[in-house]
């Protein structure tokens, strides 16, 4: 298999390599840990004016239809700024779910207001009760003489709070005292008795939990037919998993640069720190679970568009390697640069919150170590 990348998607790294290096100082992260909408305004435009918010939807809906390798070549240069911007929650989940579930009508009024940066979308679907199961949603949805009315709690909704529409998961009372099928509403910003607790995420941007009580929505907040949902709620958050994985590597790789040089200026005993070999062996061995989470996000991106259970084996695969990888590289470069690992002096402290963050969103290690097993099982009998 040919793993080099073309000249276009050689060009997309080096745009965005140069743009985030240009961007995202210190000074700008400090800045926009305070902001509170956990993002920059203008840059999202400015991603706009790129392209990087049309990559993956589709040319005939507007966009670029750009791959999971294109998003990932994106959110590995976004981990390496630790960018804040709302890119994962709109472009990589929300694009997807409404590509997938929304109706011609939907698509056409959605998708080019994602492209052009007007509209940020958020995914409301965790639950204190699932434990990262997708299936399990005790949020009801009730059809009325005018339209839905949703009730129900989430949890961990990201960028939640700048959304202009958030997409809410909701089981279809039936009437029956069974679980209905799981449908997608769209939740406008503001809407009567949508309670929202907004709190800053560890590593940069911010996500809320939100209390739905007798919120009523029109006829066409429904996303789509009403079909079942969870098979693209699978495939949006599989695919979210794969770009998570790169965005970690662009983390990782950034500690392990920070981490080699500083061993090579910081003096003991009248030597470089990466003189001494024991150093070098760790930093050997950071070097070398960088390239394993290369490798296995990479792997989850080419398979992101196979069959459900091939791309969910990649996606939890990648999510409990690199989840491990991260944590690796992580400790060791702190206890590589000693207290000041620790300080807001440097960006060491900041990188690491963010890979800690990453091994929970979606479920950590030991989570989908379990669902690799089980859709192993599935693979076989079929």
């Amino acid at each position: 298999m040919d793993l080099t990348l073309s000249d276009e998607q050689r060009l997309l790294r080096e745009s965005a390599d140069r743009f985030v290096n240009e961007t995202y100082t210190a000074d700008h992260r400090r800045r926009i840990a305070n902001d509170p909408l956990g993002f920059s305004a203008d840059i999202w435009k400015e991603f706009a004016e790129l392209g990087w918010l049309a990559l993956p939807i589709a040319e005939a809906d507007g966009g670029l239809g750009g791959g999971a390798v294109e998003i990932g070549i994106l959110m590995e240069a976004f981990g390496r700024g630790l960018v804040s911007e709302p890119y994962l929650s709109t472009v990589v989940i929300g694009a997807s779910l409404i590509s997938e579930c929304g109706s011609e009508a939907q698509k056409q009024a959605l998708l080019p207001k994602i492209a052009d940066g007007s509209l940020v979308l958020a995914f409301a679907h965790s639950e204190r009760q699932a434990r990262f199961d997708l299936a399990d949603v005790r949020s009801t949805a009730k059809k009325t003489p005018d339209g839905w009315r949703l009730d129900g709690h989430k949890t961990a909704v990201l960028d939640g709070n700048a959304a202009g529409q958030i997409i809410v998961s909701a089981r279809v009372d039936e009437g029956n005292g069974k679980p209905g099928r799981l449908c997608l509403f769209l939740v406008p910003r503001g809407t009567s008795g949508l309670a929202s607790r907004d709190f800053a995420r560890l590593g940069g941007g911010r996500a809320c939990n939100l209390d739905l009580s007798d919120v009523r929505l029109p006829a066409d907040a429904l996303l789509g037919d009403g079909g079942d949902a969870l098979p693209a709620i699978e495939g949006a958050v599989d695919r979210a998993m794969a770009s998570l994985g790169a965005e970690a590597v662009g983390i990782m790789q950034t500690l392990l640069d920070q981490t080699l040089e500083y061993t090579k200026i910081r003096k003991q005993f009248g030597r470089p720190l990466s003189a001494n070999q024991v150093i070098r062996h760790r930093l050997a061995d950071m070097a070398m679970q960088c390239d394993e989470a290369r490798s296995m996000a990479l792997r989850a991106a080419l398979m992101a568009d196979a069959e459900p259970v091939a791309r969910s084996r990649a996606a939890s695969g990648a999510k409990a390697k690199i989840g491990k990888c991260a944590r690796f590289v992580a400790e060791q470069s702190v206890q590589l640069h000693g207290a000041m690992g620790v300080t807001e002096e440097l960006d060491v402290g900041s990188y690491f919150k963010r890979l800690l963050a990453f091994d929970t969103l979606f479920g950590g290690s030991a989570h989908h170590y379990r669902r690799h097993a089980a859709l192993g099982g599935r693979a076989v009998q079929t």
